[in-house]
């Protein structure tokens, strides 16, 4: 058997099809990529018209209005948070009196890191929606909305659970 020589253009067509090797697709950078995105999302999507909390019952109510996404200051058993961070702990907050240190730096920061206040803001304040058990002591609630009135949080909302109005009456 005897070998005979290629051609010029197969030879250089054979090794152009080993150069040219089909792209391949990096799918670990794209599906960081992807979850970068998704954790952004979820975070930046938060949305007020449903506050679902698992250890607080708030108090029923027929209001019609949906709620403002503003602020959220929750009173649970153990702490005070702000839009999911703790702040106080409910044991100094229980043993203090007058205004809620941890609760105050977070406000105020918070306030620093927003653009300036509208004409509206002005008058009534920054907003805020407090959410907290129905059982808890007034004069925990009421030291959370001066605290919160006099970080320039005077627009307060009380978060409830909506109840049908139709219920009779």
């Amino acid at each position: 058997m005897s070998l005979k020589p290629m051609s010029f253009t197969l030879q250089s067509s054979n090794q152009h099809r080993h150069l040219m090797k089909p792209a391949k697709l990096n799918l670990v950078s794209l599906m960081d990529i992807f979850t970068i995105l998704v954790f952004f999302l979820l975070l930046n999507s938060g949305s007020n018209q449903i506050l679902k909390v698992n250890d607080v019952t708030l108090p029923d109510s027929t209001a019609q209005e949906q709620p403002k996404e503003t602020i959220t200051v929750l009173i649970t058993d153990e702490h005070i948070l702000v839009d999911g961070r703790p702040v106080a702990d409910m044991v100094d907050v229980v043993n203090g009196n007058g205004l809620i240190d941890g609760l105050t730096e977070e406000l105020t920061f918070l306030a620093s890191k927003r653009t300036e206040l509208t004409e509206e803001e002005k008058a009534i304040g920054r907003a805020a929606t407090i959410l907290g058990d129905q059982t808890i002591p007034y004069e925990i609630l009421k030291r959370v909305m001066l605290t919160c009135a006099k970080s320039d949080y005077r627009d307060i909302s009380l978060a409830v659970s909506r109840i049908s109005s139709s219920g009779g009456a």
